[in-house]
């Protein structure tokens, strides 16, 4: 099993950066290059088993919501068809932690999945650079939203 993982520091606090990814259905708000979402089957944004039909960069993405935790700020989901990377098994946790020492945010993101062992290096580097891409583009909303003060020297 392989394992794509990244991480980054938030300025704004957990609850601020939980506040917009906790919502399944939000993803096209902070996921620069996603269009519209809708969850199936009238389920809410927060109900485990909700699924996630999104529109990213011209393709239908469905997803499953399989994990959603307020203590740990983390949800875990998966593909409901095939993914359009040749991977099995995949599941991803996205988890925001509190960063004590300056109320900021520390956010992980990683997949999990199976693969060629040939193209395994390929697939974590590109999963990585996903990862990193959209949370950028979460900051970018965030810093849009609530312009923060020139820090102290």
């Amino acid at each position: 099993m392989a394992r794509a993982y990244y991480s980054t520091l938030f300025r704004q606090s957990a609850p601020e950066v939980w506040k917009i990814i906790r919502d399944f259905n939000n993803y096209p708000v902070w996921v620069g290059g996603a269009g519209e979402s809708r969850i199936e089957s009238g389920k809410s944004g927060d109900a485990v088993g909700a699924v996630r039909n999104v529109l990213y960069q011209g393709r239908n993405i469905r997803q499953r919501l399989l994990a959603l935790s307020d203590v740990e700020r983390s949800q875990t989901y998966e593909f409901c068809e095939a993914p359009s990377l040749p991977v099995t098994g995949f599941a991803a946790t996205i988890r925001v932690s509190e960063v004590v020492d300056r109320d900021g945010a520390f956010v992980e993101w990683w997949a999990d999945f199976d693969c060629a062992p040939d193209r395994q290096a390929e697939l974590v580097a590109t999963l990585r650079g996903w990862f990193g891409q959209w949370l950028e583009s979460l900051r970018a909303i965030l810093e849009q939203a609530v312009p923060l003060a020139a820090e102290e020297n």
